[in-house]
């Protein structure tokens, strides 16, 4: 069995390769996939089908990782901010990159309707796209509201002027300035019709940005899929009933999409869900009770505080669809870490890269992990888990402790750990489902 299994490795391995040397849409057919019903097509942003793709990968497997690292750290920088109700701009340390989305969805602005490649960020709630004239941001797209016969300014006396962050008035129109990530964006609020795949959603309220500084801004946009009055859930509550799941793909396997379903209709019946909690201060935030973790067979010992949820301070756990890698606050984490090594092997050497300090330069066989959550046990298996570079000589437990810079109280399950399982989010039920699912 062992000696055909090579061969078809080898012949796997080549064809994937040959797949993501195709960097033309036109040779992927399947870029051109119309979206039906009320289900998205979700796609990593280095997919053969993504523009965003890099047209020649120059950065090697550890640079790659150190990059999705630092990302992740303005990230989390982002969301600590969100926490502890406070609006920062942080500077990027080290060389400027460009933080892209990690996952994009289809959208269409407008009447005729433009396309335009959106991140999906489930702790965020408006959404924003680029407009014509932008200072500052990326050429990729940008929508021409000038072309849009059903594109209007919001004026400074609607309610939803109230609703945006630091609102001001300018002619009549309701402006706005806001932080995302590194980067500061003011916008003109606005409203024009919405299509996500089959769904026109008429007088959409979203920001159409004029001046974008730093490097977080998403190039052609963002949809909140957060809980906060401006979401998509909130201004589409008759249509979706405020409830969606998505599917990640995993990022090592590009040519495949996965998918946001939107509304009750389609979702799986057979799921284990937790409740969501609320935290009046970040009512956008999808907060869950994480009550332990199980390395193997062992329950961890973690101080219950690690985990404790505290709307005053922000503290607890959060679902997030664009923080790469899981974080764990201090303690938590150097407690699943040392029994994970002590799984491994302690006469195995761990070696470091940039956040991750649990690396071999060996094959290693992994414990599952188990995040055990009110309600609902969610076993991660080790391609969730581990990374590995591509010549297989480094295999990292792709978890890390959160910032202590940050002060940081938030444990964060992160999208890696996330792919390959369906995610539900039933907000009128007040409650968050997970299943397995290949993302295909």
């Amino acid at each position: 069995m062992e000696t055909l299994q090579l061969p078809l490795f080898i012949l796997l391995s080549f064809l994937l390769l040959l797949l993501l040397s195709t960097s033309s849409h036109a040779q992927n057919p399947k870029c051109n996939v119309q979206d039906q019903g009320s289900t998205l097509e979700v796609l990593h942003v280095y997919s053969p089908c993504s523009p965003f793709r890099p047209s020649t990968p120059s950065l090697s497997w550890e640079e790659s990782v150190l990059q999705m690292q630092q990302k992740d750290q303005a990230r989390l920088q982002f969301l600590s901010s969100l926490v502890a109700g406070k609006s920062v701009v942080p500077v990027a340390s080290g060389r400027q990159i460009i933080q892209s989305p990690t996952y994009i969805v289809r959208a269409k602005f407008g009447t005729p309707p433009q396309t335009m490649l959106m991140a999906m960020d489930t702790s965020n709630d408006a959404a924003w796209v680029p407009c014509s004239g932008c200072v500052g941001c990326s050429s990729s797209a940008a929508f021409a509201s000038a072309k849009s016969t059903t594109y209007k300014n919001v004026p400074c006396k609607s309610p939803q002027c109230s609703q945006v962050s630091n609102p001001t008035c300018g002619g009549g129109a309701c402006l706005f300035n806001m932080t995302y990530g590194s980067s500061s964006i003011a916008a003109n609020l606005s409203r024009d019709t919405l299509t996500l795949a089959s769904d026109p959603i008429p007088n959409y309220t979203f920001g159409c940005i004029q001046k974008a500084t730093g490097s977080s801004v998403p190039p052609q946009g963002l949809l909140g899929l957060g809980r906060g009055p401006l979401s998509l859930l909130s201004q589409t509550q008759n249509l979706y009933k405020s409830t969606f799941s998505y599917c990640l793909p995993s990022y090592k396997s590009l040519n495949f999409s996965g998918s946001l379903r939107l509304g009750p209709v389609g979702q799986p019946q057979r799921i284990k869900f937790t409740p969501l909690l609320k935290n009046p201060r970040r009512s956008s935030l999808y907060y869950v009770n994480l009550i332990a973790i199980r390395v193997g067979r062992k329950t961890v010992d973690i101080p219950p505080s690690a985990l404790a949820f505290n709307p005053t301070t922000g503290s607890g756990t959060i679902f997030d669809s664009g923080t790469v890698f899981t974080r764990l606050v201090e303690p938590a984490y150097i407690a699943v870490r040392n029994e994970f090594r002590r799984r491994v092997g302690r006469k195995l050497t761990v070696t470091s890269l940039g956040g991750f300090d649990t690396c071999y330069s060996m094959p290693i066989i992994a414990p599952a992990m188990t995040f055990m959550f009110s309600g609902m046990n969610v076993t991660f298996p080790p391609e969730n888990m581990l990374i590995h570079s591509t010549a297989g000589s480094l295999t990292c437990l792709a978890m890390a402790a959160s910032p202590g810079d940050l002060n940081s109280v938030l444990n964060v399950i992160a999208n890696m750990q996330q792919q390959n399982h369906r995610v539900l989010y039933d907000v009128p039920n007040s409650r968050l489902g997970v299943a397995r699912e290949l993302c295909t």
